[in-house]
């Protein structure tokens, strides 16, 4: 062991905790599910540099050298496992930006869909969120590409660039239709426009496996080769689960809001609207 550190198994028979791989195991359903739990938990945005930092070394050394400083329990190891996990990036060791991190999805997320169902109606509040929004994936995507995977400006540009088109065109198209609609319908087009930037920034950002397709290995995860018809099946499938997983958020809240506007609730609390339909999108 290295000066000051002992190693944490010494005097007993367990085995050393192996921290390159999650606490749970991740080949059953409850397994993964507690994993991101633990790392996309909101309250890990709120931990202190500092904090992150001793969790990192603490993490690092362990793995490095199986030592960890004296009294320091498994539990202990652990938690810095998970504090690292949400914060520094799995390939680089980089500690990423903060906004970017899966910790900051639920909060980010509530927020910006939230104001973006709220202010449905005026144009230049359409043209705001929607760049909010697409702004906040773009970030999303950068902060969590691989590690060995460099991301010109252009591939990132554009994808964005295209998306937030897409998607306000669609906002701001739809509108202008729903106005002749009941109100309800109006309150649906964000959703549409979610969709539409989905469907054209996914297969922008990952253009490369689309033209030189994805590995394909056997059963005993041994490349074989590269199939482009896996690509587009499974970027065909992250479109689809990126709009379903949307759809609980976005089309339930504006049945509710509808509701407490025809009763006249958010006329005599206007105040209530956009602090309502972010909590609807945190619940949903």
């Amino acid at each position: 062991g290295r000066p000051g550190s002992v190693s944490i198994m010494a005097n007993n028979s367990t085995p050393r905790l192996d921290l390159s791989k999650p606490r749970y195991d991740q080949s059953v359903f409850s397994g993964r599910l507690r994993h991101f739990m633990e790392t996309a938990n909101p309250l890990n945005v709120l931990v202190p540099s500092k904090r992150l930092e001793d969790a990192a070394k603490l993490v690092t050394e362990y793995r490095l050298h199986g030592t960890a400083p004296p009294g320091t329990s498994e539990e202990q190891l652990w938690k810095a496992k998970r504090l690292y996990d949400s914060a520094y990036h799995p390939d680089t060791g980089k500690k990423m930006f903060v906004v970017g991190r899966m910790s900051a999805q639920v909060p980010m997320n509530m927020t910006i869909v939230g104001c973006m169902m709220t202010f449905h109606r005026s144009p230049g509040a359409i043209i705001f969120w929607q760049w909010v929004n697409q702004s906040f994936n773009a970030i999303v995507n950068h902060t969590n590409r691989s590690g060995g995977e460099e991301i010109s400006a252009r591939q990132l540009m554009v994808p964005y660039a295209a998306a937030t088109t897409a998607a306000t065109v669609t906002a701001l198209g739809l509108n202008e239709v729903a106005k002749r609609l009941p109100s309800l319908i109006g309150r649906f087009v964000p959703f549409a426009a979610v969709a539409a930037a989905n469907s054209i920034n996914i297969p922008l950002m990952r253009q490369k496996e689309l033209q030189a397709g994805i590995p394909i290995v056997d059963e005993s995860g041994k490349k074989v080769g590269m199939s482009k018809a896996a690509a587009k099946k499974a970027i065909t499938q992250v479109i689809l689960s990126r709009i379903f997983m949307a759809m609980p958020a976005m089309v339930i809240p504006p049945f509710i809001m509808n509701n407490l506007e025809k009763r006249g609730i958010l006329t005599r609390m206007p105040w209530i609207n956009a602090p309502t339909q972010i909590a609807l999108v945190g619940l949903w």
